[in-house]
């Protein structure tokens, strides 16, 4: 097979059926949309008789028994999701302390089940907790699958035994028959109980199309159906014990319950907001007050969600605030943790009291909106009425963009809101309630300040004549807007951009202050939004500046940042390189430099690539910037395993060297030796290796390569040292070695060799290499990476084995991938896993087409986008 052949291969997926990729791509999204209005619209009919006031009292009236009652059950109910974690730790087989399961446990769902985004999911929170401790991806990745999957499994289980008891539960909901119920309950309760007899006992692994799963035993499953049964019971008895009495029986509303639970969860809606309550509002019997059943939601929100949510993040600030002072093994990962969600979090909250503020006017009576926003939410409202509150609405949303985003400037606007809030709850409206959240949540977010680490755009290029025209466009635009609202020309009653009734001067006026309000919002997002990092061709100064930077933090494979096919971005004291090809961004590793700057500079490239309609993709990332992908919402899909020697503990000595030894000094009474120069070279020689190269090329019938490794040019060669291997008095073979002397770190790049060599050339070289910078005083030598490849099912090439093939094909036959692991495994090296991180949970195809093309192919067009 062909490049070309094997290129169109990889690609033809996307060629032959783009508008159903396309689909698929974003097919999750839509669904989730679609589900989210149709359980808003629902739960919009079902509250369309609802008075915010008579909602407002009746939750003031709620017994304080049954609200401590409600938050036993609740801290019963996390104790059993925290059991999953000890349960799927166990059936993985690995051990780790209870306290540091607890907390991870806890925070997961936590937060996870509050917010319900993959950015926060439980998973990434257990994965920046955990993988301190010795688990990696696939662990954790593991951890949540078993708990996602039991949990199905159970919850399932458990709702139709109890529709199987109580048919009649789902009366309200469905006009099936209470009889075809219970036998249709009993059929699906038996085929599970059976199913899962008969995996227990068979054992081994299950394949699901192209996931394989380790079967769990009698034992796993019997602990995971324990600590499901207790989580759905506590939580229904939760909300049992808030919804008013005359309500559904604890057996039905459980049938419920577990059926609410699953729409939600299936609606991939954060938290299931909307489908989950207009489930249980449409079981509720007619005789249930609508605004006692819609308080005793409120309230189960408030104590099984977002209770645990505030103690968590409390925690999580108080712990932030002891960091400063006293550092242990198990507060360090629970601030990592804390970091990745607080942004997330707060802008969360901002973006919903937004949201609700803007489209508050929509309500009945809006000349009672004010006063009902007033009331519901933990904002001090301003003079102005409907018109000024969606006005703040839409500030907030703008906000809370630039939270997401992790906008210092916008965190401490943030703050500020917050604390003009808590004066003016005091000063006008003598709320101390409202005073005392208001600043509890300023006091809780407060410590977080190094989680909003990206400066906004207004705060660079301070003073200058850019800077200060966005800063007086601001301006102006707020001023006329308050001039606007405050001469009266639009009804305070009506949202800002509201302007198409009325006269058709009240209508001109509208549309002015919609104007104002556009422009004003969309100066505010661009002087909100990061600041862009510098992006430079790789010129002279440019690789330069970049190889100052690795030579003082990077390792010897980062230098391949250099090799002048690659773009290069710097901030912070740090920089990356990337290349772009067909749709996507493709960065190669991860950004090198101070601790600081690398986690901006990723997130400065991702927008940089969204803002040019590109996917940004990192390439060979590893395992040490896993942490800032899922940050960044990517998912990890691990493509191969870089081989690393540990210098120090390398030598010819002992049993299981002996084939090596052997080897190696037979080379030696045969005539090879080695020389390793460092540059700048001398001329001869590079013309010399220059006739090396093309011969092994053409004994391949290849060409160069580039991108994620280096090609024969004389500007990189110049940069890295030369290993050479020499048979009477000639050149044989050679190697080029780029080498981070601060780091002790070095890399093999470029290998070849005459077509008529001595066999074990190669073999002598690496060894003798290795020997050769041992006595140097560095420390490890990377002997490059070995992707994943296999076959697939049916015995066709799977993704990984058609890109691989791609890579690594000389002459229509590749590298075979056990080969090169086996000969790599000869000097016993540390296997360290690398990583492809992209947006996409489908298998990445787009992104490795474009990576091989970009790798395979010219490097003409690299820099065209």
């Amino acid at each position: 097979m062909t490049a070309k052949a094997v290129e169109q291969d990889l690609q033809g997926g996307q060629q032959r059926l783009p508008a159903l990729l396309v689909f698929r791509r974003h097919a999750p999204i839509l669904v989730t949309l679609l589900l989210f209005v149709a359980g808003a619209y629902a739960l919009n009919r079902l509250l369309a008789p609802l008075n915010a006031a008579d909602l407002l009292a009746t939750l003031r009236a709620t017994p304080g028994t049954s609200i401590a009652g409600a938050i036993a059950a609740t801290g019963v109910g996390y104790a059993a999701l925290v059991g999953y974690d000890w349960s799927a730790l166990r059936f993985i087989g690995k051990t780790l302390p209870l306290p540091t399961v607890f907390l991870g446990g806890f925070l997961g769902y936590a937060f996870g089940n509050t917010i319900g985004l993959s950015a926060v999911s439980g998973g990434a929170v257990r994965y920046r907790i955990y993988s301190t401790l010795g688990l990696d991806a696939h662990d954790v990745a593991a951890i949540a699958s078993f708990a996602a999957i039991s949990y199905g499994v159970g919850a399932t289980m458990i709702g139709v035994g109890a529709l199987a008891i109580h048919p009649a539960a789902l009366a309200g909901i469905t006009a099936i028959a209470p009889g075809t119920l219970r036998l249709l309950s009993l059929a699906v309760l038996a085929a599970a109980a059976l199913g899962l007899f008969l995996i227990a006992r068979r054992g081994g692994t299950v394949r699901i199309r192209h996931l394989v799963l380790n079967v769990p035993s009698g034992v796993d499953i019997a602990l995971q159906l324990a600590f499901t049964f207790v989580e759905i019971v506590m939580a229904a008895l939760v909300l049992h014990i808030l919804l008013p009495s005359g309500g559904l029986p604890f057996a039905n509303l459980l049938v419920v319950y577990a059926i609410a639970t699953m729409a939600g969860v299936l609606s991939h809606v954060p938290g299931g907001i909307g489908v989950f309550e207009s489930v249980v509002i449409a079981a509720m019997p007619a005789a249930v007050p609508l605004d006692a059943a819609v308080t005793g939601l409120l309230l189960f929100r408030l104590i099984y969600f977002l209770l645990p949510f505030a103690v968590a993040l409390a925690g999580l600030s108080a712990l932030e605030v002891r960091v400063r002072f006293f550092r242990t093994a198990l507060v360090t990962p629970l601030m990592t943790a804390g970091r990745l969600l607080v942004p997330t979090a707060t802008g969360g909250l901002v973006l919903g009291s937004g949201l609700f503020m803007m489209f508050a006017s929509l309500l009945p009576n809006p000349q009672n909106t004010a006063d009902e926003l007033e009331a519901l939410l933990p904002l001090a409202m301003v003079e102005g009425g409907a018109l000024t509150s969606s006005i703040l609405g839409a500030v907030l949303v703008v906000l809370s963009i630039s939270i997401f985003r992790r906008s210092r400037q916008a965190y401490w606007l943030v703050l500020g809101l917050l604390g003009a809030g808590v004066v003016m709850a005091i000063v006008k409206t003598q709320d101390v309630d409202r005073a005392i959240l208001l600043a509890t949540l300023f006091v809780v977010l407060l410590p977080f300040q190094t989680a909003f680490d990206r400066t906004a755009r207004i705060a660079q290029g301070l003073w200058s004549v850019r800077w200060a025209g966005l800063l007086t466009a601001i301006a102006a635009a707020l001023a006329l807007t308050w001039l606007m609202v405050h001469e009266n020309v639009a009804q305070s009653n009506t949202a800002w951009w509201r302007f198409g009734d009325g006269a058709p001067a009240l209508a001109a006026g509208r549309a002015g202050l919609a104007a104002a309000v556009t422009l004003g919002l969309g100066l505010f997002l661009a002087a909100l939004r990061p600041g862009r990092m510098r992006t430079l061709f790789p010129d002279a100064r440019a690789l330069e500046e970049a190889a100052s930077i690795i030579a003082e933090h990077g390792h010897g494979g980062d230098l391949l940042a250099l090799t002048g096919d690659k773009m290069l971005m710097f901030g912070d004291g740090a920089v990356l390189s990337y290349a772009a090809k067909g749709g996507s961004w493709i960065a190669l590793g991860a950004p090198v430099g101070e601790a600081s700057g690398r986690e901006r500079l990723a997130w400065a490239f991702c927008d940089a690539a969204r803002s040019a309609g590109a996917r940004p993709v990192f390439y060979e990332a590893p395992a040490a910037f896993t942490e800032t992908a899922l940050d960044l919402g990517m998912m990890l899909h691990k493509m191969g395993e870089e081989a690393v020697v540990d210098l120090r503990a390398f030598s010819l000595e002992g049993p299981s060297r002996k084939r090596l030894r052997t080897t190696y000094n037979r080379a030696l009474r045969d005539g090879l030796s080695l020389d390793f120069s460092a540059p700048p070279h001398d001329p001869g020689l590079i013309a010399e290796l220059r006739e090396i190269s093309d011969d092994w090329l053409s004994g391949h019938r290849s060409r160069e390569k580039g991108f994620s490794v280096g090609r024969f040019d004389p500007d990189w060669i110049a940069r890295c040292a030369i290993a050479t291997v020499h048979e009477g008095g000639r050149v044989v073979a050679f190697a080029t070695v780029p080498v981070a002397t601060r780091a002790g770190s070095a890399a093999v790049d470029l290998m070849r060799h005459r077509q008529n060599a001595p066999p074990n050339t190669m073999e002598f070289m690496f060894t003798a290499l290795m020997l050769r910078l041992k006595d140097d005083g560095l420390r490890e030598f990377s002997l490059g990476m070995v992707p994943f490849a296999g076959l697939g099912t049916n015995g066709k090439p799977d993704l990984w084995s058609r890109f691989g093939t791609l890579v690594y094909l000389h002459g229509g036959r590749f590298y075979g991938f056990e080969g090169l692991r086996q000969f790599k495994n000869k000097f016993d090296p540390d296997w360290r896993p690398r990583y492809l991180c992209c947006r996409s949970l489908l298998p990445p195809v787009a992104p490795l087409a474009d990576a091989a093309r970009l790798i395979s192919g010219s490097t003409r067009g690299i820099f065209a986008k």
